[in-house]
Formats: C-alpha cells, sequence, structure tokens
C-alpha cells in the first residue's frame, strides 16, 4: 500500500515533466489561486451586474445622439451585440438597448453620474486584478489620477466593444451583399463560406478586444507579443462560453420562479463565468517560460576558515614587555646607585 500511495504521489511530477502544458496550466491555476482569482472575480461580476444597466443607458443614449437616424449602423450594433450574449440573455439586452435609444438626451445628470461611479468602479476593480494575475504590486497612487485613467480605460474598453460588434454585424451585412451582387445568395456552399468567414472575422475582432484587455489593462502594461497567444485562447473561448451558458440558461428558464429571476441569474452566472475565465486566461499568460521573470540566484556561501597569522619581529605584545623589562632594569640601576 505504501508503495502505490508513493507511485502516485510521484504520477503527477512525472506527467509534468512529460507534458509541458500540463505543467503550464497547474501553475496557472496555483498561480489563480495565489492571487485571489475567486475574490477578484466575484467583485468584478457584482460590479458588472450593478453597471450593466447604467452603462448601457449611457452608451446607447450616445449612440443615438451620435448616430442619430442612422438606423442600418444602429442595428448592426444591436446584432453584434445579441450575437454577444447567450440566447437567455438577449431579451434582456435589447430591453436596455431600445430603452436607452429612446430616452436619448434624456438620461439626465444622475444617470450620467451613476454611470460613471458604478463604471469606474467596475473598472478599477478588472484593472487590479489583471495586475495581480499578472505578478504586479499594487502602487499606491494619487486618487484623482487613478480615477481618471480608470475612466479612460473604460471608454476605450467601450469604444473598442463598439467596434468589435460593428465589424462583427457588419461582416455579415457586406457578404450578403457582395453574394447578391454575384448572384450566389442561393449556392449553398457560397453562404456556407460567407458563415465560415463571417464566425473568423468575429473571432479576430474578440482576440484584438480580449489583446488589449490582457496586456494593457493592468497598472503596469505588458508586451503585446507576450499576451498573443492568451487573446486568441480567450476569443475562442469565449465563444465555448457563450455555448454553454445558452445550454445553462435554456434549462433554468424552465423553473417557475425563472420569469422574475431568470434573467438576473443568468446574468449572473455569465458574468461570473467569464470573469473566472478571463483571470484564469491572464494567469497562464502570465505564467508562460516566456514571461517568468528571471530568477536572481543567491550568492555562494561564505565560508568563515579561521586563520593564523605569524608575525616576524616584535608584535605589540613583545614590544610592551621590553618597554617593560627596560623600565625595571633602569629602576633597579638607580636603587644600586
Amino acid at each position: 500500500m505504501a508503495n502505490e500511495t508513493g507511485d502516485k504521489e510521484k504520477l503527477l511530477p512525472r506527467l509534468r515533466r512529460k507534458y509541458p502544458w500540463l505543467d503550464h496550466l497547474i501553475r496557472a491555476n496555483d498561480s489563480f489561486g495565489e492571487h485571489y482569482g475567486n475574490h477578484y472575480a466575484a467583485a468584478i461580476t457584482y460590479f458588472s451586474v450593478l453597471s450593466v444597466f447604467p452603462i448601457f443607458m449611457v452608451a446607447f443614449a450616445i449612440v443615438g445622439i451620435v448616430l442619430g437616424k442612422n438606423q442600418a449602423v444602429i442595428d448592426q450594433i444591436k446584432q453584434g451585440i445579441d450575437s454577444s450574449v447567450p440566447e437567455g440573455l438577449q431579451g434582456l439586452v435589447q430591453q436596455i438597448t431600445d430603452s436607452a435609444l429612446s430616452s436619448g438626451s434624456g438620461i439626465g445628470i444622475f444617470g450620467l453620474l451613476l454611470a460613471l461611479y458604478s463604471g469606474v468602479g467596475w473598472m478599477a476593480n478588472l484593472r487590479d486584478a489583471l495586475t495581480a494575475q499578472w505578478g504586479q504590486e499594487k502602487k499606491q497612487q494619487p486618487f484623482v489620477t487613478t480615477t481618471i485613467k480608470d475612466l479612460l480605460s473604460l471608454v476605450g474598453l467601450g469604444l473598442a466593444l463598439v467596434v468589435s460588434f460593428a465589424l462583427t454585424a457588419a461582416g455579415s451585412g457586406i457578404g450578403n451583399l457582395l453574394l447578391e451582387l454575384v448572384g450566389l445568395e442561393n449556392e449553398s456552399w457560397a453562404v456556407f463560406l460567407l458563415h465560415v468567414a463571417t464566425i473568423v472575422l468575429g473571432l479576430i475582432a474578440n482576440t484584438l478586444v480580449f489583446l488589449w484587455v490582457i496586456a494593457r489593462l493592468p497598472r503596469e502594461h505588458v508586451a503585446l507579443r507576450s499576451a498573443v497567444k492568451g487573446a486568441i485562447i480567450a476569443a475562442v473561448g469565449f465563444v465555448i462560453l457563450q455555448q454553454v451558458a445558452s445550454v445553462y440558461l435554456a434549462s433554468v428558464t424552465k423553473s417557475p420562479s425563472a420569469a422574475i429571476f431568470g434573467p438576473v441569474i443568468g446574468l449572473l452566472v455569465f458574468a461570473n463565468l467569464v470573469s473566472r475565465f478571463l483571470l484564469m486566461v491572464t494567469a497562464w499568460t502570465a505564467t508562460a517560460r516566456e514571461n517568468q521573470r528571471r530568477v536572481v540566484r543567491p550568492p555562494a556561501p561564505v565560508l568563515l576558515e579561521p586563520r593564523v597569522t605569524v608575525q616576524r619581529g616584535f608584535g605589540v605584545g613583545a614590544a610592551a614587555g621590553v618597554f617593560s623589562a627596560g623600565a625595571l632594569l633602569g629602576w633597579l640601576g638607580r636603587r644600586k646607585g
């Protein structure tokens, strides 16, 4: 029994040495736990639910004011947002966007301040969480400077998401238009290729967004090159999360309480899944071999060896003895005299 237990304990180290990807995954999971990934994911989830309504209201009110009556572009952005959330949340998101667009400039100062407060709080927690996963120390910075940087990061992320949604939706619309121009709209192979191209375009857009989030949102920016693999994995994993969340929400909405709490519960679950996944991917990226900080080896141990030095000639003790003997002889000579 003891030998079997010893073999099982040695199995994991052997597998880690044999499979570098497994070793990397275990190191990422350890780093995720050591840097309080679960706690940060819970904080991000809370602020996500708190801020999603006012942020959407303000964002689409601004979009409505800027674009005016350009309903085609607005529809493309809404279509991109619908494709980025699970099916169980699409109805809730559509209600929010429609209410925001209809409100226009009537959102008011209070709504704007609420959106700024909740949005900056959400961004601050997200940046702190990403900073921790990269192993960076959180430095004390002036409150005003930090708030301004978080606000600019929030605006930048919002613009990046709008561009991503627009590109994803426009790819399908432009593709259908091109197929109609060349007369291939009824060809199954052409429609299939367009569908594949739309998926690829969406993955590219999501990869660019995740690349900016992983590499630029930490308090100390990291090299974009070091975050490319993580951004690609995040983009692909996000699509998988959408499908998993859609299946889960479909099962949840069948319960009687889902009519009241279904969308809110779904939003909480989806936000927490995305938060954990994003922080885990960041931990995986930070623990890659090329991103590990160079380990400074300690200096060689100092050996203390006693040394005996023999001095030639008179030392201090000998000189003192000679001086004392001379003084004694002089004293005796004076007495005899």
